[in-house]
């Protein structure tokens, strides 16, 4: 897998994560244990990319 489509992949593994918290945050019934790994998991994410896109 090239540089190129894995930084793809992980901005997109980004965006859906950041979707689904937005999605659950907004549900009545929400596990906040799951948001939060949910936010860790996206943090994570973001730390590759930005890792990644300034190396």
């Amino acid at each position: 897998m090239s540089m190129s489509s894995h930084l793809t992949e992980l901005k997109k593994k980004h965006e859906h994560l950041s979707f689904t918290v937005e999605r659950e945050e907004r549900s009545p019934a929400t596990d906040r244990m799951h948001i939060k790994s949910l936010k860790k998991e996206k943090l994570r994410l973001k730390d590759e990319i930005e890792r990644l896109t300034h190396s």
